[in-house]
């Protein structure tokens, strides 16, 4: 390792496991945009199958990074890794420079569409309602400062005219922004999506990126796994190459390189 901090790697390709974050972040109104999130020598196993193996990195709030990699690579592990809902993990997950070891209303994770049940009897508001269930356990009534965050929460995810319609009844663009408000309303600074721009059409992928690029420049940190590599330079400040280990991390420009990228997927 060089005085920058740069690897060299087979077939001359440098990566940056630790890189500097040089650039300034905007400030959010919670002053969450200074707050780092570090993943520190990950390990995780299926029984004997080793799905991450020494994954480093780290990033503030106030980005949007792009989690790369091929079927089988490793990108949802290291979600459910970061939020704490993967046992037998070793290595560390610090955030704010404390170890995470359990569920933090911090950090939301919200699973690919298609693992979610869209016949289950909810409306909009009422499940943006749970994100406050975090902070109210089950068995409170919402007050007027919680009923503030879920208002809030739907307007910027600009869900406000659909906010009485079911669930199932949304379209997938629409799904996806309803649990990202929910996240919201739980007041999440940092937001794991598995593939939110799945099955979208040009139009729902366009409005959601635009609304995650606003979460960043409020001083988020959103963190999505992505299958699209045409526009992850137009979505994305950082991207992390993994194929159950790190490959490369930074802007987008210098990740996606052909080595790299062969590094990752295979040829």
């Amino acid at each position: 390792m060089d005085q920058r901090g740069w690897h060299p790697r087979k077939g001359g390709v440098q990566m940056k496991v630790l890189p500097p974050l040089i650039q300034s972040t905007p400030t959010a109104p919670s002053g969450c945009s200074a707050h780092r999130l570090e993943v520190i020598n990950l390990h995780a196993h299926y029984g004997p199958v080793c799905a991450l193996h020494g994954i480093s990195f780290e990033t503030t709030c106030g980005r949007s990074v792009a989690l790369i990699g091929g079927n089988g690579a490793g990108k949802t592990t290291l979600m459910k890794a970061i939020v704490g809902l993967l046992p037998g993990t070793t290595g560390e997950i610090r955030w704010q420079g404390h170890a995470v070891r359990k569920r933090i209303p911090d950090i939301a994770y919200l699973p690919q569409r298609q693992d979610l049940d869209w016949r289950f009897p909810v409306t909009v508001r009422s499940l943006v309602e749970m994100g406050r269930y975090a902070h109210l356990g089950l068995f409170r009534r919402l007050g007027r400062a919680d009923e503030q965050a879920v208002e809030a929460a739907i307007e910027t995810m600009q869900l406000a005219p659909l906010s009485s319609r079911q669930i199932g009844a949304l379209s997938g663009g629409q799904q996806q922004r309803a649990f990202i408000a929910r996240a919201l309303a739980q007041e999440a600074h940092v937001l794991l999506l598995d593939e939110p721009f799945a099955g979208l059409d040009q139009p729902s992928c366009e409005t959601l990126g635009g609304l995650l690029r606003s979460l960043a420049r409020e001083g988020r940190l959103i963190m999505a796994s992505h299958h699209d590599l045409s526009n992850v330079n137009d979505l994305f400040d950082e991207a992390l190459l993994v194929n159950r280990r790190l490959i490369a991390f930074g802007p987008p420009p210098e990740v996606m390189q052909t080595a790299a990228l062969k590094e990752a997927f295979g040829s």
